[in-house]
């Protein structure tokens, strides 16, 4: 009993040390608790400074001529103990003024909760009545009840990127008008927005390709070796192009979901949107007071009138619900409800947020040129996301581009000195990147070239979006500057890029038709296709369902031993930055490429305030775009067509006819946008990730192909795959048509053919009668032989027609058919000899002449050979003779 008693001793002591303890850390880091009653009626102890389900961030003024300046305004809903705390600060110019104030709480885009209230009622005594001399404090602590927040589903405390508003209308009760409006976004905390993780993730793969890429350019001593290991590594431009599509998504001017304003804040750095407090104070001074009108993309701007926020109110409602409320209820919500316990003390500890143990969920009034917070429309909803005005976006994207041009620049410089300093203290092979050193400052150049090419379509959508915007006449004139530099000069490099290579011939053209054929498409399913006349293979002609006259344009080379595009060491010296990735017979892509990127930044740019116009006029050229990108394939490397002609292609033209679910013509629910917002983030993630997949693969084959020259490969297990991707890369580069399909194979069943017929000999043949008709005169044209059969067997007549001159031959022979043969064959010899005329001389003649055709004179029923006649045939001829 001692022991345990002992122990009970022990564990008193060591509870009393934990509280202790505790007590100091509460004491040491100013953590402090406040006694509240949940639902039930228990007592309860929260943190004060603990997280609200719902608070509020930025506000703006929505009135635009508010006569009250208003420095703090926070609501934040706690959900355990069903409060709603709300703090205001301010001042005014006003002498004297009664007051009637509204606040409401609005979840997408409907009401959940509001509340009128006379100040005076509430005990606040900075506005009763507000008075120019004193300073606005108004503090409040709301309990509700269920039924209050029961519009507010428990899936909006948790889904990231809550979309509400918090709304303060203040209104004089002298003239019965609002003489203050202001606006609060609420946030429950989660977010699809992390520039600063997600961000920094897309910069670290974004640089491995970059290396990649940069890698393969310069390792090696043979142009058209070099290039061919280039164009299968992952392109920069196509990473930009996937970035640049996913971010500048949000130009099309519609009232975008709050998730898709987050998600796409990641991409922000992509577009040249980085903000820096610096960067835009100057731009600021450069822009001076005209800000624009952001109501031009489509989004309320703050500042500015905006009387359909939250849905309006009516004034006649304000003041019929104020007199509905008495001042001891009022005073019961604000000060003496039980809930309120204990929260005074929070309440103070809200006045101080801008020290470190102050309440820190709250926000700042929102910037001049920035739409009103809980306001997403257009690129400006977006731009806001990154404390960037509209007005700014121009300057902020030209400033980063001309940073990013100074630091591609000096890293190739840099590059090249410090393998200098390598190859000077022998720490690399003295020929190591020999070419990539002796030729820096053409790298460089190029390298130059390619950024400007990469942000060619961000930077025409920034000026002509600048020209559309109309704020200050200076950075539109260098925006008209800065889109006539990439426009003339991109397009002048890219027409002269295909000068060069076609100045030495000329261009035909031919009738062709193009024809309509079955095919067979995905998971073999029939479908058509459209192939030209002049591209079938006359041995694989395919019936057509249809046709239509077309013509066929074709170069006509009039150097015939000029090596192909890529061969030509001197062309990929000076324009390989545009055609090297591109195949031998589709160097001439990025003229297409080009036209179409300029289109695209016209629709984006030049169509804002008309969302109709952007999307649908956008979603036929990207219709038409995929269609003809699918056709020609342009890319060398596998990886890239499938990334930019597939993936790339299918995510704009779902996000094209996704958004424009998004436009208030259509006043979908708010909710309904966000599930389709919820869709376009699934389908641009898919994008990335396929994206990032492919910069890995990308970094592989990049690390095979600078070490091509190497035995010693490692890992050794990727030897066999190193030798493929060789393989494959010198059969990409001959870029040979497929060879014609095979034909199908008939599948094999029981069948029977006679192919030959052959008579083989028989007993009977040694018969006379056989033997002498087969030995009948071949002059006869026609012989016909009747003879008596065989016991049981029936008469049968042998008719022939042989033409004069003809033989008539045995299928074959036996031995007394040999005999016979020796023996006419003597005779004849004996009648041949010298003699004297004779009786018989007639009738050797006549012998003589007979076995000239083959025959031979002998006696009736005599044997004969194969070539002589039967007896009756002999004797005609003599008498015919």
């Amino acid at each position: 009993m001692a022991f345990f008693g002992s122990l009970r001793t022990s564990w008193t002591a060591a509870l009393c040390l934990f509280l202790s303890l505790g007590s100091l850390f509460q004491i040491a880091y100013g953590v402090d608790y406040v006694q509240a009653t949940d639902d039930a009626g228990d007592t309860i102890y929260l943190d004060s400074n603990r997280r609200p389900a719902l608070y509020t961030q930025n506000f703006g003024d929505c009135l635009g001529s508010s006569i009250i300046n208003v420095t703090r305004f926070d609501v934040a809903y706690y959900k355990d103990n069903m409060t709603v705390l709300f703090h205001l600060q301010g001042n005014t110019d006003v002498r004297r003024e009664g007051l009637m104030m509204f606040i409401g709480v609005y979840a997408y885009g409907e009401a959940r909760f509001d509340l009128t209230f006379n100040p005076c009622n509430a005990n606040i005594a900075s506005l009763c009545p507000m008075n120019a001399s004193i300073p606005i404090e108004a503090n409040g602590i709301i309990p509700v009840a269920q039924s209050d927040v029961a519009g507010i589903p428990p899936i909006a405390l948790a889904i990231p990127d809550f979309e509400g508003q918090a709304i303060l209308r203040i209104f004089a009760n002298s003239t019965k008008s609002e003489i203050g409006c202001y606006s609060a976004v609420i946030t429950n905390g989660a977010s699809f927005s992390h520039p600063s993780a997600v961000g920094t993730i897309l910069g670290i793969f974004t640089m491995v390709a970059i290396g990649a890429s940069l890698v393969t350019a310069i390792y090696g001593e043979s142009v058209p070796t070099m290039r061919k290991h280039y164009a299968h590594s992952l392109s920069v431009l196509v990473v930009f192009s996937v970035f640049h599509h996913i971010f500048f998504s949000s130009a099309l001017s519609v009232n975008w979901p709050s998730v898709l304003a987050a998600f796409w804040n990641n991409y922000a750095w992509t577009g040249g949107m980085i903000y820096s407090e610096s960067m835009q104070d100057s731009i600021n001074q450069l822009i001076g007071s005209n800000k624009g009108n952001t109501s031009m993309v489509g989004a309320a701007s703050s500042g500015s009138t905006s009387d359909d926020v939250g849905g309006g109110y009516s004034i006649q409602q304000i003041y019929k619900r104020s007199q509905r409320i008495v001042g001891r209820e009022v005073m019961q919500i604000f000060q003496g409800h039980p809930k309120a316990s204990g929260f005074e003390h929070t309440i103070a500890k809200r006045g101080v947020a801008n020290v470190t143990s102050g309440y820190p969920w709250y926000g700042s009034p929102s910037k001049p040129g920035l739409p009103l917070p809980g306001n997403y429309s257009g690129f400006a909803g977006t731009l806001a996301q990154e404390t960037i005005p509209a007005s700014n976006a121009f300057m902020t994207g030209f400033l980063w581009l001309l940073i990013l041009v100074t630091i591609v620049a000096a890293g190739i410089v840099g590059l090249k000195w410090l393998l200098e300093g390598l190859n000077f203290v022998s720490l690399i092979k003295h020929n190591r990147l020999a070419y990539f050193r002796a030729h820096w400052q053409g790298f460089t150049a190029l390298a130059v070239l390619r950024t400007l090419l990469i942000a060619f379509f961000m930077m025409i959508f920034l000026t002509i979006f600048q020209f559309s915007y109309k704020s200050s006449v200076g950075v539109t004139a260098i925006a008209a500057i800065v889109f006539l530099i990439f426009f003339a000069g991109m397009f002048s490099i890219v027409g002269y890029a295909c000068f060069y290579r076609l100045r030495f011939g000329r261009f035909a053209s031919e009738p062709d038709r193009l024809n309509m054929e079955k095919t067979k498409g995905w998971a073999n399913i029939p479908w058509y296709g459209v192939r030209r006349e002049s591209q079938r293979a006359k041995a694989m002609q395919q019936t057509s369902a249809g046709s239509i006259p077309w013509i066929r344009f074709y170069y006509l080379d009039k150097d015939k031993q000029r090596p192909s595009v890529h061969e030509d060491e001197h062309y990929t010296k000076k324009f390989g930055w545009l055609a090297a990735r591109f195949r031998r017979t589709r160097w001439w892509f990025f003229v297409v490429w080009l036209v179409y990127e300029f289109i695209r930044a016209c629709f984006y740019g030049g169509a804002v305030g008309h969302p109709m116009t952007q999307v649908f006029g956008l979603l036929a050229v990207e219709i038409v775009a995929l269609i003809a990108i699918v056709a020609i394939k342009p890319f060398e490397g596998a990886r890239l067509n499938s990334l930019m002609v597939y993936m790339l292609g299918f995510s704009k033209i779902t996000t094209l006819g996704l958004s424009a679910a998004f436009h208030v013509r259509f006043n979908l629910p708010r909710i309904t946008t966000t599930v389709i917002g919820v869709v376009i983030i699934v389908i641009q993630g898919i994008l990335t990730i396929v994206l990032l997949i492919a910069i890995t693969i990308g970094a592989i084959s990049s690390y095979m192909s600078v070490t091509r020259n190497r035995e010693d490969f490692k890992p050794q297990g990727w030897a066999l795959t190193r030798q493929k991707y060789f393989q494959h890369i010198e059969k990409a580069a001959l870029d040979l048509p497929p060879p014609p399909p095979l034909e199908p194979k008939v599948p094999q069943e029981p069948y029977f053919n006679v192919s030959a017929v052959r008579r083989y000999p028989k007993i009977e043949d040694e018969d006379a009668d056989i033997v002498a008709n087969m030995n009948s005169d071949p002059t006869a044209s026609h012989v016909s032989v009747a003879r008596k059969s065989r016991a049981n067997s029936m008469h049968s007549q042998v008719s022939t027609t042989v033409p004069f001159g003809a033989r008539l031959h045995r299928t074959s022979w036996s031995s007394r058919d040999f005999n016979s043969w020796h023996e006419s064959d003597r005779r004849f010899s004996d009648h041949t000899r010298p003699h004297t005329a004779s009786p018989n001389s007639t009738q050797a003649l006549v012998g003589s002449s007979a076995l000239r055709h083959g025959g031979s004179l002998r006696e009736s029923g005599k044997g004969s050979s194969p070539f002589s006649a039967d007896s009756q045939t002999e004797q005609t001829s003599r008498h015919m003779v």
